[in-house]
């Protein structure tokens, strides 16, 4: 780096982290520290720091397929409070509440299933877990496991499409096929929900979770016929089939990742409000509200990054770091050891959307000059900020899972430990092996 960048480097810095240790909004922080750093080299900008922040943030936001992450919002909170949750809920209990730890797979494939139709782990922790969570008490399962259960396996819906978080990545890795990047999550987000699954069911076996006292049947030889397993899915297919519709009209060509999003607005209406009729006429405009509300924090992020990112640009912080990165060691997996523990760290204290608009720009240099696919790094990107959402201090899954569990937090961290484990084994997986997200997108070409 020039002599001359390195102060507006160290202003960014500095006042980016005192602003986060101070608790300032992330999106105020960001927009604020870059702010300050345009001010320190006013003289080499061709506009004041105020009309250019303005014009990188509005540049930033002008893109057609951001309009997707408001409506796939509002058809999350539809069909979160639609009746939808409930009904995969039911299903994947039905499924398999025959195996040990039955009923804790169950929630792990009813958060896999509803987190990957709304698009949201919060809302398949408060969604999934407020149905579940009660249920897997009374039959024998300790608070703090089932919270831990439901707020990891959430988080897989992240992954598998549709996404919010991956249409981020797609905008700041310079507009990269957001239809690629979706079905590039389908196997990645199985394989942690299939990890997750191996552990709960191995924890519950040796623990005898969801084994019921002597004077009641156990959970394990309950009777689950094929016309209770045909009724349950019956009951829930409506609800499953708005994932195949926004996937399956995507890869074909039918509509794009924005129309899709509006599509599934109308899905989720038309269920929720018409025939299960769970959502009152007069509760929509609170949806409509809360929606807006979470969809404008989402967009002033990715205006305040945008302005961030140019500014990162402008003072050579990516060509910089990927010249020390590269200077460390020549062998990738070296580095791509030490860009995911990077990111397991700052996955604990900074939420997943900004963690995703900063480092995109930084380390996707890095990622082209290894010869890494940039899609492939998205997804693990993606992965491994996941366990952040589920680790204090800032893991929104874990306090929502608390809240809605009634547990303390630091009983339920204990209990999610082997469930980290679990999640970074997948990452290791899904990093070591990029086929995992590549071979679909290669496949549909």
């Amino acid at each position: 780096m020039d002599n001359a960048l390195l102060f507006p480097a160290l202003v960014l810095l500095v006042s980016f982290v005192w602003m986060l240790v101070i608790n300032t909004p992330i999106a105020v922080a960001i927009t604020l520290s870059t702010f300050l750093t345009l001010l320190s080299i006013s003289a080499s900008v061709p506009l004041p720091a105020d009309v250019l922040i303005a014009h990188r943030m509005a540049s930033g936001m002008e893109s057609f397929a951001l309009l997707a992450i408001p409506m796939f919002i509002v058809s999350g909170m539809l069909m979160g409070r639609g009746g939808m949750a409930g009904r995969i809920m039911d299903f994947a209990a039905v499924l398999l509440r025959k195996l040990p730890g039955g009923l804790a797979l169950a929630n792990i494939l009813a958060c896999m299933l509803f987190g990957s139709i709304s698009g949201s782990a919060a809302a398949a922790v408060s969604s999934i877990g407020g149905c579940m969570i009660p249920e897997m008490k009374k039959k024998n399962y300790p608070d703090e496991f089932s919270v831990a259960v439901t707020a990891t396996a959430a988080t897989t819906g992240l992954l598998i499409p549709p996404s919010n978080v991956v249409i981020v990545y797609a905008m700041a890795a310079g507009g990269l096929s957001i239809t690629s990047l979706f079905i590039a999550g389908i196997l990645p987000g199985i394989v942690v929900g299939a990890m997750l699954m191996i552990f709960a069911a191995f924890i519950s076996h040796f623990r005898r979770y969801g084994i019921a006292p002597k004077t009641e049947a156990s959970e394990v030889v309950e009777k689950v016929t094929f016309a209770q397993c045909f009724k349950s899915f019956m009951v829930a297919l409506p609800s499953l089939m708005i994932g195949i519709v926004v996937l399956g009209g995507i890869i074909t060509g039918i509509f794009t990742a924005t129309e899709a999003a509006a599509i599934s607005v109308l899905y989720a209406f038309i269920f929720a409000v018409l025939i299960y009729r769970e959502v009152k006429w007069s509760e929509l405009m609170g949806i409509f509200l809360d929606s807006g509300v979470t969809a404008s924090v989402v967009l002033l992020l990715i205006g305040g990054s945008c302005a961030m990112s140019w500014m990162l640009s402008f003072i050579d912080i990516p060509q910089s770091l990927s010249a020390v990165l590269l200077n460390l060691s020549e062998n990738k997996w070296v580095i791509l050891i030490i860009v995911n523990i990077v990111f397991l760290f700052v996955g604990m204290f900074m939420d997943m959307t900004p963690a995703i608009l900063i480092f995109t720009p930084i380390l996707l240099p890095v990622m082209n000059t290894l010869g890494i696919d940039p899609i492939h790094f998205g997804i693990f990107m993606i992965a491994n900020l996941c366990v952040g959402l589920c680790t204090p201090p800032v893991g929104t899954c874990l306090f929502v899972g608390c809240t809605v569990g009634k547990t303390r937090l630091l009983p339920t961290t204990k209990a999610m430990f082997p469930f980290f484990i679990a999640m970074i084994l997948a990452l290791a997986l899904i990093v070591t092996i990029p086929a995992l997200s590549l071979y679909l997108p290669a496949l549909l070409k």
